[in-house]
């Protein structure tokens, strides 16, 4: 090794070590773009004579390096060329010579490459990994495979695209023919191999891979190759369907093996060719379905088997849901309810352990729909497909095993007769309000009432605490049935039941209690704080202590269910909340502070925060000062020890602070504030922007003459600059023009303006998006329709053509006018009616003897056609907290480290408030301009007789 080397594993092994990381670190990051350092990072993890200790850092800080710096945000290698060469001449012999563990961190590396890359900048890709592939060497054959199924995967959720479709010829060009000699290679070595057990578990990792990318390659549409050879690779997938090899078997209950993920596989390609190419499967469906069958019908009970039942289970779903073979089960109804269903149905003892050693997985595997593996959803799935193709019989077959089950009497008869009867009750989709429609063969009610209810009265001890779970999560799932005069009476025993000491039932409690505050009545909560408010003290002390309850900073936040259903409640309450405020608010502190110290578990932080924002921005207008001051301490110490995951809510809370009392000066806390959040180190971090954004709006609107006569302006215009440069940052960008526009005053701005307007004209005419063009555009219209505050049409196109003489012409013309008939929001729309209208009736540039003179009559037209299509208000008017546009926290993707609060949303208010029929005002407007008066004559009598419409 040279000397460069020795000192790059001398970092990497001081990185290591605790007392040295953060130096080592910050070296390691100080060079990592340095031309030859990523290719000499990728050499040292193949040095042997390295301690493999000191390889796997190297190979983690290499993959996580790919990651961050392969390319930009316009798909350009940020590595030297000479680098980007290198790395992938060398970059798969690396990841099959180095053992298994920094096998997969460079396979990873291989992948993110491959996202950008594959296949036109890297179009020797496949060809190098097809000759990589050697069945007598399993390790090295099991790595190319991990890395083919790495690249090829990622066609499963894509849509059609001749794009895509290139893609996938050019890898079955290289690679479908040495795939399917492998996989017959692979199928001999397993005949040949069947008594040894290493050789036999080599081969079969490398089944279970070929399986997974039979999949990937098929995913799309039918290869040829594969359609040619369907019978034979069928005859295959069949063979190993139905054998097992006892060398293979795990010896835990719950740990799966080779053997019941090759089976697994197998079944999710039956499920894709059911469904895709039924056509060319079809013939084989009756084989199938009946391997599948007894597969079913003799495959033990332990959770090992979970996830192959499961996949069994979908696959007769599919066969039950083709209308070619939708009656295959019809004469054996009764069988496969009794000897399919019923068994996967039933509860086992690992689910038992499940809910009293790990609730809340319990919880989530049975709300969450992260059950979707377990035996329990798919036989739910199987039943409901075959009530969809005969309602009548499924219904009076299942019903007549539910009577039978419930007569038994004992709680666990008793919990497959209501998950039964849950399955045959549900149908169409379960929205966010609950189930949307039922099978009207049974009673929802009528049931309840008679089996459901009389549970949730018992004392604990007389009810199995499962049973209990049962029912509250009978009316958490047909919550939309029930009346709000039924709720009603229900709620009670609901919140009965936070009282209980088992995990699971609380906690279903307040699921089910947030989400029946959740339901709407013509887009207006179905409880209002009136109803809701004089409980809502002690509903709010009991779930905080129940949050509570284990005080280290992982258990507090395990439990995001109680922490939404505070959240919900303090949104019903709104401004009742203040009675609580003092003790509510000091338990949420105590807890940001706890669980500050070990950020565990997103969707809780979330909630927790946007609780939070819902009581700031309730309550706190009343109480400002005693807001500011209690949540400085925490808020300003998750600041100063840098919690990265909290800052983008702890920057939008303190702007919702700012807000609360938008007539006092600025405390002196916030001033300090200021120069930390213009350090542009804070700004690096994508998902710190738009939450900035939104504080440093909130500090100008609060104290411009500060930020002025300490010359803070400057910058922020240089943030702006910054923001505009990069696509995924130019929208945060225009926020922040928006917000120095509305908190300074005109002549502050000038000596900007002529800058601002020349660096959007460079990413107009470079890497323009649609989102620019709009911004720009909305951003025009503002600055043109502020003629109060000194602005206004001349105002804003002397500023643009102090670039460029006469620039504003084309621009207007190429985008303003374009984009006008694109903007769909309400306020936008309306700010451009009063830009256009500014324009048509007091711009001296725009008028017959200024130097737009030409722009006038379009401008008039632009205008017709914003008022003929008329915009929809926003719901509320925009300028109140607004559940409906809440984001369903399983879409929040918390990677990127920023999700909105809506609790903290800054209010939308309208500019025009005096403009209140558009059309009316236009109208009056145009008609009595000078502008007007003298240039009617140039244009059409139609354009006329619109306008006369409108006085």
């Amino acid at each position: 090794m040279d000397a460069n080397m020795n000192q790059l594993a001398q970092l990497l092994a001081n990185s290591l070590d605790h007392a040295q990381n953060r130096e080592a670190e910050k070296q390691l990051k100080s060079v990592e773009t340095t031309p030859g350092f990523p290719l000499m990072l990728l050499r040292t993890v193949a040095t042997a004579e390295l301690p493999i200790n000191v390889r796997l850092a190297g190979a983690l800080f290499f993959k996580n390096l790919i990651r961050r710096s392969w390319t930009d945000e316009e798909g350009n290698h940020k590595f030297a060329a000479s680098d980007v060469t290198a790395i992938k001449a060398e970059l798969l012999g690396v990841m099959i010579q180095v053992p298994p563990n920094l096998q997969v961190q460079i396979g990873e590396a291989i992948s993110v490459i491959a996202d950008s890359d594959f296949y036109k900048k890297w179009d020797t890709l496949v060809t190098e990994l097809a000759s990589k592939l050697d069945p007598n060497n399993p390790s090295v054959t099991t790595g190319v495979l991990t890395v083919a199924h790495s690249i090829f995967k990622r066609w499963r959720p894509l849509f059609r695209s001749d794009e895509l479709f290139l893609e996938i010829l050019h890898v079955l060009d290289r690679f479908g023919q040495p795939y399917l000699s492998l996989l017959q290679a692979t199928d001999s070595l397993i005949e040949s191999s069947k008594s040894d057990k290493a050789k036999l578990t080599e081969l079969y990792k490398m089944l279970n891979l070929l399986i997974k990318i039979f999949f990937d390659l098929s995913c799309q549409e039918l290869p040829p190759v594969f359609e040619d050879n369907l019978s034979s690779i069928m005859q295959l997938f069949h063979k190993y369907l139905t054998t097992s090899n006892p060398l293979l078997a795990t010896s835990e209950e719950d740990e799966s093996g080779l053997e019941e993920y090759v089976k697994a596989g197998i079944c999710e390609i039956l499920v894709l060719y059911m469904q895709k190419y039924e056509d060319a499967f079809g013939t084989l469906t009756s084989d199938f379905a009946s391997a599948t069958w007894t597969l079913l019908t003799t495959t033990g009970l332990e959770p090992k088997y979970d996830i192959l039942v499961s996949k069994a289970l979908k696959f007769l779903t599919s066969v039950a849901g083709n209308q070619r073979h939708k009656n295959v089960f019809g004469s054996a109804l009764d069988e496969v309810i009794q000897k399919i269903i019923i068994p996967n149905m039933t509860l086992r003892t690992s689910d038992e352990e499940l809910f009293e050693d790990d609730p809340i997985e319990f919880i989530r595997r049975d709300l969450e729909g992260s059950d979707s593996d377990t035996r329990r959803r798919a036989a739910n799935d199987f039943l409901r497909q075959l009530m969809e193709q005969s309602e009548g019989p499924v219904t009076e077959t299942t019903n007549k095993y539910i009577q039978e089950f419930l007569k038994k009497g004992d709680w666990k008869s008793r919990d497959t007769a209501l998950y039964l009867f849950n399955s045959i009750a549900i149908k169409g989709v379960v929205t966010q309000y609950g189930v949307s429609s039922t099978n009207l063969l049974v009673d929802i009610i009528g049931f309840f009432q008679q089996h459901i209810a009389p549970d949730l009265s018992k004392a604990p001890n007389e009810v199995h605490p499962i049973l209990r779970v049962d029912a509250i999560r009978y009316i958490y799932t047909f919550r939309s049935q029930f009346t709000k005069d039924q709720l009603v009476q229900v709620i009670p025993l609901l919140v009965t039941h936070l009282s209980s000491s088992e995990y699971v039932v609380y906690t279903y409690s307040a699921i089910t209690i947030e989400r029946i505050l959740y339901l709407q009545a013509d887009k207006k909560p179905l409880f209002t704080k009136e109803e809701i408010g004089p409980a809502s003290g002690e509903l709010l002390k009991t779930l905080l202590a129940l949050i509570t309850k284990d005080t280290r900073p992982e258990k507090i936040a395990e439990n995001e269910f109680l922490m939404r259903c505070v959240m919900r409640i303090l949104i019903i309450c709104r401004e009742d909340s203040a009675a609580n405020a003092e003790d509510v608010l000091n338990s949420l502190i105590k807890i940001t502070v706890e669980i500050s110290k070990n950020p565990s578990n997103p969707r809780f932080n979330h909630y927790h925060f946007e609780a939070l924002g819902a009581l700031i921005r309730f309550v706190g207008p009343v109480n400002p000062a005693g807001f500011e001051n209690a949540l400085s301490g925490p808020f300003f110490g998750i600041l100063q020890h840098e919690v990265s995951e909290f800052l983008p809510y702890v920057f939008q809370l303190l702007g919702l602070l700012l807000e609360c009392n938008p007539k006092a000066p600025l405390p002196e806390i916030y001033q300090r504030l200021i120069d930390p959040i213009l350090a542009v180190t804070l700004w690096e971090t994508r998902g710190n922007v738009p939450a900035l954004v939104r504080l440093l709006n909130a500090v100008c609107a609060r104290e411009s003459e500060y930020i002025l006569k300490n010359q803070k302006i400057v910058p922020i215009f240089g943030i702006f600059q910054k923001l505009l440069s990069a696509k995924s940052t130019e929208g945060s960008a225009f926020d922040l023009l928006d917000g120095l526009v509305a908190n300074f005053p005109t002549h502050a701005l000038n000596p900007y303006m002529g800058q601002v307007f020349n660096l959007i004209m460079i990413r107009l005419t470079g890497s323009r998006t649609e989102n620019l063009t709009s911004r720009f555009t909305k951003f025009f219209y503002v600055l043109a329709s502020r003629v109060e505050q000194h602005m206004g049409p001349d105002w804003a196109i002397h500023a643009v053509d102090s670039v460029q003489a006469k620039v504003f012409g084309e621009l207007y013309k190429a985008f303003i006018v374009p984009s006008t008939q694109k903007l769909t929001k309400f306020l936008d729309r309306k700010t451009a009616v009063v830009g256009l209208t500014r324009i048509v009736t007091s711009s001296k540039i725009a008028a017959a003897d200024g130097e737009y003179a030409n722009m006038w009559a379009g401008s008039i037209n632009a205008l017709l056609k914003l008022l003929e299509v008329p915009p929809t208000p926003a719901e509320g008017g925009g300028a109140g907290y607004d559940q409906t546009t809440e984001t369903d926290l399983d879409d929040v993707s918390f990677s990127v480290s920023f999700a909105t609060l809506n609790t903290a949303r800054k209010p939308l208010s309208d500019p025009f408030p005096e403009v209140v029929d558009a059309r009316k005002w236009v109208g009056g407007e145009v008609k009595r301009s000078q502008a007007y008066q003298q240039r009617n004559s140039e244009l059409g009598a139609d354009v006329k007789a619109v306008l006369d419409g409108y006085a």
